[in-house]
């Protein structure tokens, strides 16, 4: 189990940005495939983008490839999803999830993997 602490997050406008991330407390995350999910009100779960242990190709929901940027940062505790050209659609509260299936084409919540607190993004006039 990790203890996963996201920051980031709040209340822009359309075509604005913002920056998430998600620290393991005590872990380094190199080993492990980490993954940014999203919900919004009514809707399932979805899978956002996804950056793969040791490197490999991340993965991007189509509606947001292209806007947003996963990456991981030297220490390798932090995953952070960049966020630009934000548009109404994408508000949602944010998760991020360790350890998922991060595949070239496909990202999921398989089996048990520890969870973020959630953080709201809201993209709004």
């Amino acid at each position: 189990q990790f203890h996963l602490v996201q920051s980031g997050g709040g209340l822009v406008q359309p075509g604005e940005s913002l920056t998430l991330s998600c620290e393991a407390s005590g872990y380094t995350l190199q080993r492990h495939n980490v993954g940014w999910f999203r919900q919004a009100p009514g809707k399932e779960r979805e899978g956002v983008a996804c950056i793969p242990n040791y490197g490999g190709t991340s993965y991007y929901h189509h509606s947001v490839k292209g806007r947003f940027t996963i990456s991981r940062d030297n220490a390798q505790k932090t995953v952070s999803l960049q966020m630009n050209d934000l548009k109404p659609e994408d508000t949602a509260v944010y998760y991020c999830a360790v350890p998922i299936r991060c595949n070239d084409d496909n990202m999921g919540a398989d089996g048990y993997p520890s969870w973020g607190q959630g953080t709201q993004v809201t993209v709004s006039l």
